[in-house]
C-alpha cells in the first residue's frame, strides 16, 4: 500500500479528489501495477474517471515516454473497428484505396486503453485475445504476421462475466484481460467525497464565469449527498456547471437545487412482483425494466381491444370471455351486463362499418408508434441536453454509443 503522502501526491497530480477507502485502494493497485507489463481490467459505472486510472498506469510505467492512446470500442462501427485497431492493406475493402497502420502498430511499445472492452464484436475479440497472448496480429487483407509490443489496459461499465454467460463476450478473453482487476466506486458509494467535489467543480466555473461560488443550505447539502448520481462524476459536474450558470442566487436551497436534477425514472418505478422465476440478470438496467413494463401494458390493452372487438360483431361471446376469466361458475360482471343491455343482447352480429372497423384497426397502430416516439423523444431531450455530445447522451440513457447512433439514424434525429 502506498503511503498517505505518496498517494496525495499521484491525487494533485492528475485532479483526483477525495479520500475514500475504496478510492485509495484503487488508486495504490493502479500504481503498484504500473511498472509491470501486466493486462488491467479497469470496472466501474459510466462516469467515474476510469480512463484516469489508465493514464496513471502510464505515467507511473516504463512506457511512459511512448505513446498513449484511448479509444471507446463502442464508438467505432461494427464494420470498421478491425481496420481501425489491426490495420488494413489496400483493396482489402471497396474503400481501402491505401494500405493504413492500426493503432496496434502505432502504438507499438506505450499503452493502449481499450474503453468499453464489452462492445467488442465476438471476432475482434479473438484477434485481441492473439495479441494479448502472442503480440502477433495480421492486417486485414493481408497474410503477414506482425508483431506488437503493446500494454493493453481495458475498462468496461458491464458485468463481463454476465456476457460471457449471454454468449456475447468470450471467456478466455476475460480471463486474460483480468489479471489484475482494479474496480472504481461509484460516486454514491463515497458520499463523503461529494460535498468536496461539488466544491471544487463550483470554485472552477465561479472562475471560469467570474462570478461568486455557489454556496447550499444544509438541506441542499443533504439532497446532494443523498442523491443516487447514476451519472457519477461527469453528472456531478455538468450539475454544478448549471447550477453556477444559471442560478439567480449564490445560495442554493433545497428547493432550487432540485430544480437541476434529472427525473430518473428508477427513482419511480413501481415494484415488481409475482416473478420470482424470473433470473436476476433478465433487465441490464433501469429502462429495460420500463421498456417491459409498457410492452406488458400494451400486450394487455391489445388483448382488450381485441375482446371488445369480437364481442362488439358477436355480443353471445361475452359470456365464453367471462366464463374463461372468472370460472365456471362466476356470475356475469356488472359492466359484461351493461355493455349486452346497451347492445339489446341480439343473437344478430353488430355489423360493423368500414369507417367503424378502420378505427378500431387504427388503435393498435397508434399504440405501437406511440412506444417508439416515446424512445425517439428521450433521445432527443438527452442530446439537446448534453449539447449533441453522444456520448454523454448515451450514458444518461444507458446505451452504448454504437446503439445511439444507430437509433439517430433509424429515427432520422438531427443533432
Amino acid at each position: 500500500m502506498l503511503t498517505d503522502q505518496e498517494l496525495q501526491s499521484i491525487k494533485n497530480r492528475f485532479g483526483i479528489i477525495g479520500n475514500d477507502p475504496a478510492l485509495n485502494y484503487a488508486l495504490s493497485v493502479a500504481s503498484q501495477v504500473a511498472n509491470t507489463d501486466l493486462t488491467v481490467l479497469i470496472q466501474g459505472e459510466s462516469g467515474v474517471g476510469k480512463e484516469v486510472f489508465s493514464q496513471i498506469i502510464h505515467a507511473q510505467s516504463a512506457r511512459k515516454h511512448n505513446s498513449f492512446i484511448a479509444i471507446n470500442c463502442g464508438a467505432i462501427p461494427e464494420g470498421t473497428i478491425d481496420s481501425e485497431l489491426f490495420g488494413h492493406e489496400k483493396g482489402s475493402f471497396t474503400s481501402a484505396s491505401e494500405s493504413r497502420k492500426g493503432y496496434f502498430e502505432t502504438v507499438n511499445g506505450g499503452t493502449f486503453f481499450l474503453d468499453e472492452i464489452g462492445e467488442l464484436p465476438l471476432g475482434t475479440q479473438a484477434r485481441l485475445l492473439r495479441v494479448l497472448e502472442t503480440g502477433e496480429y495480421i492486417r486485414v487483407g493481408s497474410s503477414k504476421v506482425q508483431v506488437t509490443n503493446v500494454r493493453v489496459i481495458a475498462a468496461t461499465n458491464k458485468d463481463l462475466l454476465n456476457l460471457v454467460d449471454a454468449g456475447r463476450f468470450r471467456e478466455d478473453l476475460y480471463y486474460r484481460l483480468s489479471t489484475v482487476p482494479i474496480r472504481v466506486a461509484a460516486l454514491r458509494e463515497r458520499k463523503a467525497d461529494i460535498p468536496i467535489l461539488f466544491r471544487k467543480f463550483c470554485v472552477d466555473f465561479a472562475d471560469k464565469y467570474k462570478t461568486n461560488p455557489i454556496q447550499l443550505t444544509p438541506d441542499a447539502k443533504n439532497l446532494l449527498i443523498n442523491y443516487r448520481w447514476p451519472g457519477n462524476i461527469r453528472e456531478l459536474k455538468n450539475i454544478a456547471e448549471q447550477i453556477s450558470v444559471l442560478s439567480e442566487s449564490r445560495e442554493v436551497n433545497e428547493e432550487e437545487f432540485r430544480m437541476f436534477l434529472p427525473i430518473h425514472t428508477s427513482e419511480k418505478m413501481p415494484m415488481l412482483s409475482g416473478h420470482q422465476s424470473s433470473s436476476p440478470n433478465d433487465f441490464a438496467n433501469e429502462r429495460e425494466i420500463l421498456y417491459k413494463l409498457f410492452f406488458d401494458m400494451k400486450k394487455d390493452v391489445n388483448e382488450l381491444k381485441k375482446m371488445f372487438f369480437e364481442i362488439v360483431k358477436n355480443p353471445a361471446l361475452a359470456s365464453n370471455y367471462q366464463t374463461d376469466m372468472l370460472g365456471n361458475d362466476a356470475q356475469l360482471m356488472p359492466y359484461t351486463n351493461d355493455m349486452q343491455k346497451s347492445m339489446n343482447t341480439s343473437t344478430q352480429p353488430m355489423i360493423l362499418s368500414n369507417n367503424e372497423a378502420q378505427k378500431l384497426q387504427e388503435i393498435h397502430v397508434e399504440e405501437t408508434l406511440n412506444l417508439a416516439e416515446k424512445e425517439k423523444d428521450y433521445i432527443i431531450r438527452a442530446l439537446k441536453k448534453h449539447r449533441s455530445r453522444r456520448r454523454d447522451a448515451a450514458s444518461e440513457l444507458g446505451i452504448s454509443e454504437r446503439t445511439l447512433y444507430r437509433k439517430i439514424k433509424e429515427y432520422d434525429i438531427e443533432d
